[in-house]
C-alpha cells in the first residue's frame, strides 16, 4: 500500500460529468491505469470502448522496459475516424506517444486524469495519488 493520498471517486465522477469532452467514434483506454476512467467516459459519451494494454512500469512505478510494450491491441470499430485515448496518468508521455503512433491513420485526442495530455481532468493534482479502484481491485488483462 502507498502513502499517496486517495482521490475520492466523487471527484473523478464530477470531473468526467462536467468536462467538455469532444465527440468521438470510440474511447480507447490504455490499460491498466486507463481502464476505469475510459469505461466511465465511454459510458458518458455513449460510444464503444476499446482497450490497448501496455507493459511499461511495474507496481512500484519503476520502468520495467526501455519503452512501453504493447501486449494487447484492441481492434477499432469500422468507420472509426476520431479516437479519444484515455489513461489515468501521463508524466513523460511515453505510453500515449506509443499508442498514438499506432493510430496514425486516425484523429486522436488524448485525455488523462492527471499529468500531460490534450485534456487533463484533474490538473490540480501534482503529486502521486491513489485512485479509488486501486484500493479495491486489480485491473489486469
Amino acid at each position: 500500500m502507498t502513502d499517496a493520498p486517495l482521490v475520492p471517486f466523487d471527484d473523478i465522477a464530477h470531473a468526467i460529468r462536467t468536462a467538455p469532452l469532444p465527440s468521438c467514434d470510440v474511447v480507447l483506454g490504455i490499460g491498466s491505469g486507463g481502464a476505469m476512467p475510459a469505461a466511465l467516459i465511454a459510458y458518458r459519451l455513449g460510444v464503444p470502448l476499446c482497450m490497448d494494454w501496455y507493459q511499461y512500469r511495474g507496481e512500484d512505478n519503476i520502468p520495467m522496459h526501455a519503452s512501453p510494450q504493447l501486449i494487447y491491441r484492441s481492434p477499432l470499430p469500422r468507420g472509426t475516424a476520431h479516437v479519444l485515448m484515455v489513461d489515468d496518468v501521463s508524466v513523460t508521455g511515453q505510453t500515449l506517444r506509443a499508442a498514438t503512433t499506432r493510430l496514425a491513420a486516425f484523429r486522436v485526442t488524448t485525455l488523462v486524469l492527471k499529468g500531460k495530455a490534450d485534456i487533463v481532468l484533474l490538473p490540480h493534482l501534482t503529486t502521486c495519488v491513489t485512485w479509488p479502484w486501486h484500493s479495491c481491485c486489480s485491473l489486469k488483462p
